[in-house]
């Protein structure tokens, strides 16, 4: 029996539906709390309340946290010890996680291997980032580490209090992020792969009450067939990081696709639900085959 342990959080529901397709498998449950990892060096070890991961035959990233911050980054960490030290095939590499879990790094990595993006500017002065907002006319200021819009703020050149609005931001985010809105059809899309090849595309189809797409705001999983410059776009941008399992976030605008960013864990309940895809099942079959049964 092959003990595969999924590093999440205990009662979200991917976590749990990784979990236990793990066990449907392979008859051995093991669904990680981040917070209850620990790491021995002089031991050469890494625990989980009780369970040694070094004695793991591999471990799933499903997330590392409830919301993205810093500290996932040091959780990451003793992943990458984990992997690297004791030897533990873990799904994807947290080494490459934490190149795509900061917003920076993800942008920069994306903008340098030339795929095309909103206008995206990054500062830690105020006045450059008003010199962008002009430029740009209405923006969305962005936290380093965030998901379905948490902590976003939407900012429009002439507004009255536009320059206090972004000193507001700026106390929480020392460091700035800032992209232009785009013109869009109401939906973005995500675009899944698994292993590197193209598994399907959902829509986030956003209401009208809300500036973003997801979820959280209103908005729902619809299916989707996207053209193949999509598709091309969302295969380039997803493989300048080699993910396990991942969506690219895309929007199509009147000038073309453009990426957003791409997800450092992917999201099994849009495949579900626009697509009737069980991606747990996929992505437990795929860690399996590459571990052996």
């Amino acid at each position: 029996m092959k003990k595969v342990a999924v590093f999440g959080v205990p009662g979200g529901w991917s976590s749990e539906l990784l979990a236990d397709t793990v066990k449907a498998e392979t008859g051995f449950r093991c669904l990680v709390d981040p917070e209850t990892v620990a790491l021995d060096l002089e031991r050469e070890e890494v625990w989980a309340a009780g369970q040694p991961l070094h004695e793991m035959d591999a471990v799933i990233v499903k997330k590392a946290g409830p919301f993205y911050s810093p500290l996932l980054l040091d959780r990451l960490e003793i992943l990458r010890y984990l992997n690297k030290r004791c030897g533990v095939p873990i799904f994807s590499d947290p080494e490459i996680i934490l190149r795509v879990l900061d917003r920076t790094s993800c942008t920069v990595t994306l903008a340098a291997g030339g795929i095309p993006m909103p206008p995206t500017a990054l500062t830690e002065s105020v006045e450059e980032a008003m010199d962008f907002l002009k430029r740009y006319s209405r923006a969305v200021f962005k936290p380093i580490y965030s998901t379905k819009a948490r902590g976003m703020l939407v900012i429009e050149h002439g507004q009255p209090d536009a320059r206090a609005r972004v000193e507001a931001f700026q106390e929480h985010n020392p460091f700035m992020y800032l992209q232009q809105m785009v013109r869009h059809p109401g939906k973005d899309l995500g675009v899944a792969f698994l292993g590197g090849e193209y598994l399907a595309t959902y829509a986030r189809a956003g209401n009208k009450d809300s500036w973003n797409t997801t979820t959280r705001s209103g908005g729902h999983y619809e299916a989707y067939e996207p053209d193949s410059e999509v598709l091309e776009l969302a295969h380039r941008a997803q493989a300048l990081f080699g993910l396990d399992f991942t969506s690219v976030d895309v929007v199509e605008t009147p000038e073309g696709p453009k990426v957003f960013e791409v997800s450092a864990f992917g999201g099994f309940r849009g495949l579900r639900d626009a697509n009737g895809i069980d991606a747990a099942k996929l992505y437990v079959d795929y860690v399996l085959g590459r571990i052996g049964r």
